[in-house]
């Protein structure tokens, strides 16, 4: 009956561990934003940069899983290029173990009850009170996640120190190592955190349940355990992501193999080089110095193994979205980022095919260096008219089937953000719509050899050139753009559209001109106006705040 107690408890500590992860995971995600993942396309420059990002982002966000599933994300979509994506797995590898340091030193040296129950007090108290303000509430998460996660600790230490007084585990010391690694792996398998796994090894140690050769074998094995889940997420994706999950499993399979070879070494390094002589300190240290290894071994290699690994599996997708393609709802702020980057993908295209059908000189826009590589990769630069504006539609029933999975995944902030983002879409097809609908109307205003008809055309081909090339820079600079600034580009539009008709109107009174050049003129006027104040609405969604971009929502879509 002892024993089953002692079970028992020790598989409440792991339950409440893992639900401690996973409050503090949550915390940490939503009250960070996107800032981590801004600091990591800026830092991932360079190999150093990426493992350092890697390293920190990591040691923040307390899950390697979490932050390799987002690097996935973006190497799928080809934010990160295949090298540096491996470059911050290889980081945030090594920034997991700033939690076994935490565990090893607080939690087994320190009076638990001291560090745990007045943070699940004061979580739990902030959570009722102001659980409907964000930040609170997310605070309220770390704080209760922070405190389980010791009490979890404790009930694992206390279940083994229990155990140990009533079963002998010498026996076990004879068996070969690699059982113990084998145990490490198949444990981090079910549990699928080697947080938990280190959890529990050090409560073992700590009891004396098991040696320290032992301990950094169910250590090293944990190391490979975690790769399942990324290797599950890759499976169904492009080849970038099947390249770096395989990358990934191969860093771990390879550090794992080479430090059990050398096991003993490195033991003998920590405990007489080091001079530690606590087991808990020194099985943190192994973990970290595997890890560290692991960077040494593989950073200046980097190069080599991506070509090598590029020679593994082919791309054989048909999908026409860039970013989304392989974007996982269950990483909901991940995806909308990526929905975001895909949605002024969109806009970036609609504004080349527009600008092609008046034949204006794309050069300037079609060099954004987000854009220009993937649209090559795709084609899309060598694409008929209809190719052109077929792949437009299907990019955007993509999008609109991607919002309709994420958008029960997200709330409040980030789900207006996400409407914002479809209507963006909507208002971008819209615009391009109405251009290739008056396409006829161009081709007969651009080669008329009547002056009036042609004048107009050069006229209206001036100012949506110089219009394209203005919310263009806005987007590039992604910055937020104040409400003047767009509400005088709507002015103008207003005018240009007012002001050309009038004109056409005064000149056609002196000039011989048939009945069906007024109506191509007036139609073609009118389309314009409407296709150029719809890539505005477009626009305004990416680049005004919610309450801001709702004031344009009054705006007419054509005047007649």
């Amino acid at each position: 009956m002892e024993t089953l107690n002692t079970i028992l408890k020790l598989a409440a500590g792991v339950g409440l561990f893992l639900f401690a992860i996973y409050l503090v995971e949550e915390s940490l995600k939503n009250l960070s934003g996107r800032s981590f993942k801004l600091f990591l396309q800026r830092i991932t420059k360079n190999n150093i940069g990426a493992v350092v990002g890697g390293t920190i982002v990591t040691a923040v966000l307390q899950s390697s899983s979490m932050v390799s599933m987002m690097v996935l994300a973006f190497v799928g979509a080809g934010v990160f290029t295949m090298k540096n994506a491996l470059a911050i797995i290889l980081g945030a590898n090594l920034g997991t173990t700033l939690a076994n340091w935490v565990f090893a030193t607080l939690g087994f040296k320190t009076d638990i009850e001291v560090i745990a129950y007045p943070a699940v007090c004061l979580g739990g108290f902030l959570l009722m009170a102001f659980g409907n303000r964000k930040t609170l509430k997310y605070l309220s998460y770390f704080l209760l996640g922070f405190g389980l996660l010791f009490i979890g600790l404790s009930f694992m230490k206390t279940a083994m120190e229990s155990q140990v007084q009533h079963f002998d585990f010498s026996q076990y010391a004879t068996m070969p190592l690699v059982v113990f690694l084998l145990i490490g792996f198949g444990i981090t398998l079910i549990v699928q955190s080697s947080t938990v796994t280190m959890a529990l090894t050090l409560s073992a140690l700590h009891a004396g349940a098991i040696g320290f050769p032992m301990a950094a074998a169910i250590v090293l094995g944990s190391e490979t355990g975690t790769i399942i889940k990324i290797v599950v997420s890759a499976i169904g994706g492009n080849a970038s992501k099947k390249r770096v999950a395989l990358g990934n499993l191969l860093f771990n399979i390879t550090s794992t193999a080479v430090a059990f070879v050398l096991l003993r070494p490195i033991l003998l390094l920590i405990t007489d080089v080091f001079n530690i002589k606590d087991p808990l300190i020194g099985l943190v240290t192994f973990s970290s110095l595997i890890n560290l290894f692991a960077i040494v071994l593989f950073l200046p290699f980097l190069e080599i193994f991506t070509r090598f690994l590029e020679r593994f599996f082919k791309n054989s997708n048909g999908s026409t979205a860039a970013f989304i393609n392989h974007a996982s709802i269950n990483e909901p702020e991940t995806a909308l980022d990526l929905f975001r980057r895909e949605t002024k993908y969109f806009i970036h295209n609609s504004m080349l095919f527009n600008l092609e059908l008046f034949k204006i000189d794309t050069l300037q826009i079609r060099e954004n260096d987000d854009f220009k590589i993937i649209n090559e990769k795709k084609n899309f630069f060598s694409k008929t008219e209809e190719e052109k504006y077929d792949f437009l539609k299907q990019l955007q029933g993509e999008l609109h089937a991607f919002y309709l999975e994420l958008r029960t995944k997200l709330e409040g902030e980030q789900q207006a953000e996400l409407n914002q983002l479809i209507s963006a879409v909507r208002s971008s097809m819209h615009c391009v719509k109405s251009v290739k609908d008056i396409g006829t109307n161009i081709t007969n205003l651009r080669h008329s050899s009547k002056d009036i008809k042609y004048n107009f055309f050069i006229h209206h081909k001036k100012e949506t050139e110089n219009l394209y090339v203005q919310l263009n820079a806005f987007l590039s600079e992604d910055k937020k753009v104040s409400f003047e600034e767009l509400q005088n580009i709507f002015d103008s539009i207003q005018n240009n559209y007012s002001s050309a008709l009038n004109n056409f109107y005064t000149e056609a009174q002196n000039a011989s001109i048939e009945d069906i050049d007024i109506t191509t003129v007036i139609n073609f006027n009118r389309e314009l106006f409407t296709s150029n104040k719809a890539i505005l609405m477009a626009v305004k969604e990416i680049l005004l705040e919610e309450k801001q971009a709702e004031y344009f929502n009054e705006i007419p879509i054509y005047k007649t």
